[in-house]
């Protein structure tokens, strides 16, 4: 999966930190030491770590990820990474 999009409320932004849904990869979410969550009343689950979204950015560029647009949702930060 060459995109990825992580996310965090921003009265929350020292974590934890979404860092995929459901069909994201499962080696990449075991390395960032995510866990899979569903909340009460969505019919899908999403993965999250306890790390601050800089500390997660950080991991997924010594990764080889890089940001390619970051902007805010709302209450919600958002960032959108690529790998070559």
């Amino acid at each position: 999966m060459p995109y990825l999009l992580i996310s965090t409320q921003i009265r929350l932004e020292a974590g934890p930190t979404m860092v995929g849904d459901e069909h994201s990869d499962p080696h990449l979410m075991s390395i960032l030491g995510a866990t899979k969550r569903s909340t009460l009343g969505n019919n899908f689950c999403e993965y999250y770590v306890n790390d601050a979204p800089r500390v997660v950015l950080d991991k997924l560029e010594s990764l080889g990820y890089r940001v390619v647009s970051m902007t805010g949702v709302g209450q919600t930060l958002v960032w959108c990474l690529h790998r070559e």
